[in-house]
């Protein structure tokens, strides 16, 4: 019996985009300082990986102030979390078990 693969979601199969999605599913929300700092990001690459979640409808931004600094905030959207559950089932059916 050949094996059959789930198709990946490309836009969660990229590392910093599937980080932020994984960090996001377990606290539903984070900053964006936050998200650079547990990621490693530069700050211009992580915009516009989450601006891609943002526009696929996968996290929700918000934007305001603390203060006089400017603060992002992403959440995770039901959407992003149904896809990522789907991500994460499809890449199960790549693992066989012996």
């Amino acid at each position: 019996m050949s094996p059959t693969f789930k198709k990946l979601d490309p836009l969660l199969h990229s590392e910093l985009r599937l980080a932020i999605m994984s960090l996001l599913e377990e606290t539903e929300e984070a900053d964006f300082v936050y998200i650079k700092k547990v990621t490693g990001a530069t700050s211009g690459n992580l915009s516009v990986q989450i601006d891609k979640l943002a526009e696929a409808g996968y996290i929700q931004i918000e934007k305001g102030f603390s203060g006089k600094k400017p603060r992002t905030v992403c959440r995770i959207t039901p959407e992003g979390k149904a896809a990522f559950e789907r991500y994460f089932d499809a890449l199960k059916s790549y693992f066989r078990q012996a």
